[in-house]
């Protein structure tokens, strides 16, 4: 079993990949016929059979998956040969191959297709899954030959990626209570269970209040909207059977427009005040009391291993190693993000006051006046912006990218061609633009609905592996854009375009991967958003502006003047963006530090934020019981502070190209990029890729130059 499966199953298998149909709830369906666990079959090396997956199918194939898998862990444990890293390490690498094709389907039912009957198998699951991962992990023989193979002096033979994956594999045991002996590991099997459970919860808790929580308006209170918001409200109402009226979800792609536009100041308050309360209801959704048990059992089960408190633990394998380390990156940038905020709230009271509002700025009115004040100083309007950034357009501007940097072509397939979960999907076969080879393919999910998670991601339902036969990449990328009227172009914020450049960015991180084994495909927590941000700088390009930046209605591109705005206004707001995730990341490392035996999660999260001298307009990203990152499972736990670690290393990388000779679309500096920072995925120690890259470490400095911050006189990373 791979390190990374191994940590999804502990996570109650909380997963962003996977898909399919729901169709009924029985669990009785013959192996035999059983889909989700057939090889897949059809072109490109096989892909899911999206079509004919059905829910029916999935507890029966998990708990098959599961016993399989199992029996071919007992296999390499009970190998009478002396360990090796070929009947240990690259056996591991070898087994769990239905579990994985289970897994792609589970997590498209969790990521974009939930319903209530898919809930009820996934609270049923949670645990079974989390004491099937603990089973491996704590298998005291398979772990014997695990720590031969790694103490052995085979080790010093093997190629350095081999080395890697050895340290990785024997890391993933130990970290994860293999070397518990007695009450201690069976105490620590029996938390992973109960997590694994309050994940699931959780999760399904804020799902329940994003659909649950509606507002619906009437013509008369669409004040400020833009036409494009008022269509798409007016279709999400349809589909909701409201026709004639408007609604605003409860996610964050329809409350941010909202807040920004609306003059119903009253309406503001209500769509803020329920966005910001999801989890936090006192109703049976309410998260507060989830929060304080997965704090508790978090911190016992790592004192089990020796270690002071949970961050500690978590981050002995991230590039900031230690939670110090990170505390001290987040805090050398709050203060001037702080200072930031003050001055943007003074520029929104001035505009209020000049309206005569007679107001004081709240936080429902930070992002409507802040809009106000970005039309005053800048003269930009972030409507008039929209007008040049189409859904289509973008995704071609992204493709235009790819090929530059990494050769790569992309080439829609026929409808039907392969299976797809929702009408919705597209897919491209992705080649390799010199060679002709084939690459991989590339899923799009762009539309909101219900049943799929907010926000924006990208995922693998298989990963690029050499070792045992090419396997090529099926690659997804998922969003919550508003559809429109049919036929109707759909428009999208700044931001949204940036995000959509984003995660096209993991996905090419996943596309282009040369490794030889599974293991390798994962990544470091505080490196792996490096590559993803970083892609984002290229939809401000000269070229993309010019080719795919065009007005929905005239075909022109965006004028330079426009563009001259939004370069001016680069830093504008960055007070708001920058202490709003601070807020965040600082408050998931304080919870993990904290001795959690009397926590209250409410005053815990109010407290910490008085300390810190958290502005009033502002709230933080991801309140605590909605902070699905960190307690829907352990990805991101102590792990948020990551996109800023991440930044540094984007603003650092970002001024390379811009001081290269072709600049961005530099072809010397590209291939680095992608010999270096894509292709090796987690084959190479992260800080040891990017030296290789860059020449040296990165440096603070281009990260507070780029959000118009003061440098800090010793600021390094």
């Amino acid at each position: 079993m791979t390190r990374s499966r191994i940590l999804l199953a502990l996570a109650g298998a909380a997963l962003v990949a996977g898909a399919c149909r729901s169709s009924g709830s029985s669990n009785d369906a013959p192996m035999s016929d059983n889909t989700l666990l057939a090889p897949w079959t059809g072109p490109f090396g096989g892909v899911p059979a999206f079509d004919r997956a059905r829910l029916a199918d999935l507890k029966p194939a998990l708990e098959t998956a599961m016993a399989r898998h199992l029996a071919e862990i007992d296999a390499i444990a009970a190998n009478p040969a002396p360990a090796s890293f070929a009947n240990t390490i690259e056996a591991l690498e070898r087994s769990g191959g239905d579990i994985d094709r289970v897994f792609a389907y589970y997590g498209v039912w969790s990521s974009n297709l939930s319903t209530p009957e898919f809930r009820d198998v996934q609270r049923e699951m949670a645990p079974r899954l989390a004491e099937y991962g603990s089973k491996i992990t704590q298998n005291t023989a398979l772990f014997a030959r695990v720590r031969a193979v790694y103490e052995g002096p085979e080790v010093d033979r093997l190629r350095p990626d081999q080395q890697r994956l050895v340290w990785l594999t024997y890391n993933g045991f130990a970290k994860n209570g293999a070397t518990l002996e007695g009450a201690a590991k069976e105490r620590y099997a029996e938390i992973n269970q109960r997590l694994a459970e309050l994940h699931t919860q959780f999760s399904n808790n804020v799902l329940a209040d994003e659909e649950g929580y509606v507002l619906y308006l009437s013509a008369d209170q669409l004040g400020g909207l833009p036409e494009s918001f008022v269509q798409a409200a007016a279709a999400a109402a349809k589909e909701r059977g409201r026709e004639g009226e408007y609604a605003v979800t409860n996610t964050r792609s329809s409350m941010d427009p909202f807040l920004t536009y609306s003059d119903e100041r009253d309406l503001r308050e209500q769509v803020w005040r329920t966005y910001y309360s999801r989890g936090d209801n006192g109703d049976e959704h309410d998260n507060n009391a989830i929060i304080a048990e997965i704090l508790k059992l978090r911190d016992e089960r790592v004192k089990l291993l020796g270690f002071d408190n949970y961050a500690q633990w978590q981050l002995q394998d991230r590039m900031a190693k230690t939670p110090e380390r990170a505390l001290e990156l987040l805090e050398a940038v709050w203060p001037a993000a702080v200072a930031r905020v003050a001055e943007e709230v003074a520029d929104m009271q001035a505009v209020a006051d000049a309206e005569g509002a007679g107001i004081t700025i709240a936080p429902w009115d930070y992002r409507y006046y802040a809009e106000k004040v970005r039309q005053e100083k800048y003269d930009l309007d972030s409507d008039e912006v929209k007008q040049y950034l189409q859904l289509d357009k973008l995704r071609e501007a992204m493709f235009y990218v790819a090929g530059e940097l990494f050769r790569f072509e992309f080439r829609e397939l026929p409808e039907g061609f392969v299976p797809v979960f929702h009408e919705d999907v597209r897919v491209w076969e992705v080649t390799d633009r010199d060679t002709g080879d084939h690459v991989g393919l590339w899923y799009l999910d762009p539309y909101a609905r219900t049943g799929k998670r907010s926000g924006a991601w990208a995922t693998m339902y298989r990963g690029r592996e050499t070792f045992d036969g090419e396997k090529t990449v099926l690659a997804s990328n998922n969003s919550n854009f508003i559809e429109g009227a049919p036929g109707e172009p759909v428009l999208v914020s700044w931001d949204d375009a940036e995000t959509f450049f984003h995660e096209f960015g993991h996905a090419l991180h996943f596309l282009a991967a040369d490794i030889a084994y599974p293991t390798l495909n994962g990544g470091v927590r505080d490196y792996t958003e490096f590559q993803s941000q970083l892609l984002e700088r290229w939809l401000s390009t000269d070229v993309v502006i010019r080719e795919f930046l065009v007005h929905v209605d005239t075909g022109e591109p965006m004028p330079a003047e426009l563009v001259a705005k939004i370069q001016r206004a680069a830093t504008f707001n960055q007070g708001f963006a920058t202490t709003e995730y601070l807020a965040s990341a600082l408050m998931d490392m304080r919870y993990h530090m904290t001795d959690p035996s009397r926590i209250d999660p409410r005053e815990f999260e109010q407290r910490v934020l008085t300390q810190l001298g958290m502005p009033d307009e502002i709230v933080m990203r991801h309140r605590s019981p909605h902070f699905s990152h960190v307690f829907s499972g352990e990805g991101y736990a102590t792990g948020y502070y990551g996109y800023l670690w991440a930044d540094v290393l984007t603003s650092d990388a970002a001024e390379a190209f811009e001081k290269a000779p072709g600049g961005y679309y530099d072809r010397e500096l590209a291939g680095r990029l992608v010999e270096h920072l894509f292709a090796p995925r987690n084959a190479v120690d992260p800080a040891a890729a990017y030296r290789a890259f860059r020449g040296r470490d990165a440096e603070i400095d281009a990260l507070m130059r780029d959000r118009g911050f003061p440098v800090p006189a010793s600021a390094t990373n």
